[in-house]
């Protein structure tokens, strides 16, 4: 039997880039430094990911300047890594872009036993996502050719509600065929988002749904309307192992910063 170690995969999601770095500020923030402190974070961790799971939002403004000042920033890192789009992202624009290694624009790829899935939610106009027929069709027919290893699968919008009103409005729409598809594999292990700017982790049927702080601002868990919370920003953390089992950690950033709740923002 061939030895496989477990693979340690980071998740970063929701930067919310801007073309220009200095002035281009979310609720007053500016995006940039803070996603730079997240990444002096992960350049510490040791050891160093095996991968780069990016959950959408990368742009605020779509445009391909956004997108290449994220690939300035995480190529030097030289970790592969790979992306989907969220509801402010520009989807031809990023596959442009961000498609010169190491980041990937391939939506499926294996390592350390797993199975990796990206799977698009954007809407063109829309805050909410969706999944097309193709996506789901598509990600039928690779789940069953997994055989039994385990499976992640990545999308923006999480599928399954989070407990707070406003944004329950604006998860992924008609979720019921992707949960129905899921649910008939026991290899599906992980169904990773962002999009929610929070930390959030549910088990339904044995399948774990986790959310993760955006590298900007974070919304205020559980509220029934848009409220800014005062935690830091951060990354998961996600070690997997070649039977099924992982472990999963958040890491926040000591970075403390004022918002602008009448600046404009998501």
């Amino acid at each position: 039997m061939i030895f496989q170690p477990s693979v340690l995969v980071a998740q970063i999601t929701d930067t919310h880039l801007f073309a220009d770095s200095i002035q281009g500020k979310m609720y007053g923030v500016p995006t940039e430094r803070s996603f730079v402190k997240v990444l002096e974070k992960l350049k510490q961790l040791q050891p160093q990911p095996d991968v780069l799971l990016l959950t959408g939002d990368l742009s605020q403004d779509e445009t391909s300047q956004s997108y290449q000042r994220l690939a300035s920033l995480l190529s030097p890192l030289n970790i592969p890594t790979y992306w989907i789009a969220g509801n402010h992202d520009n989807l031809p624009t990023m596959e442009r872009v961000l498609s010169s290694a190491p980041i990937s624009a391939k939506k499926s790829f294996e390592m350390g036993g797993w199975n990796f899935f990206l799977l698009n939610t954007n809407v063109p106009g829309c805050v909410y996502g969706e999944i097309s027929p193709e996506s789901l069709e598509w990600l039928e027919y690779n789940i069953k050719m997994t055989g039994n290893k385990p499976v992640l699968i990545a999308l923006h919008h999480p599928p399954v509600k989070i407990n707070s009103e406003w944004m329950d409005k604006i998860l992924l729409h008609n979720p019921e065929n992707f949960l129905s598809i899921i649910n008939r594999y026991p290899q599906v292990k992980i169904v990773l988002s962002g999009h929610i700017h929070q930390e959030f982790a549910k088990e339904i049927n044995g399948i774990h749904y986790l959310s993760t702080p955006s590298t900007c601002i974070q919304f205020e868990p559980g509220n029934y309307k848009f409220f800014l919370d005062k935690q830091p920003p951060g990354l998961r953390l996600l070690t997997l192992y070649p039977d099924g089992n992982y472990t999963t950690k958040i890491e926040r950033i000591n970075y403390i910063y004022e918002c602008d709740m009448a600046a404009s923002g998501y």
